[in-house]
């Protein structure tokens, strides 16, 4: 079964307001069995808009990457993200 990703690039616009969106949305990304695979780091901007931090969390399939962006937990969470920084985010199925 193809595995699920989210792809985010942010751009925080304030610092302590988003620490409390990554501890609001650790739980949801537990439920859901999301996994890091890029969290911040080092890059370089080839083309398009710039962001400061991005973001690869793998799940298990599509579907399970769905129903977590999806949840009550992870939407209460992204209001706080929303409020604290500009973000792209993507759902895409993988290898």
């Amino acid at each position: 079964m193809p595995k699920g990703y989210w792809v985010g690039r942010v751009t925080v616009t304030n610092p302590d307001g988003y620490k409390d969106y990554v501890a609001a949305n650790a739980e949801p990304l537990r439920k859901y069995g999301g996994r890091f695979l890029v969290r911040g780091g080092k890059y370089e901007t080839r083309s398009g808009t710039e962001r400061q931090r991005h973001v690869v969390i793998e799940f298990d399939s599509f579907e399970q990457a769905k129903a977590c962006y999806d949840s009550p937990e992870y939407q209460a969470a992204a209001r706080i993200r929303d409020a604290n920084g500009i973000v792209d985010m993507v759902i895409v199925e993988g290898l």
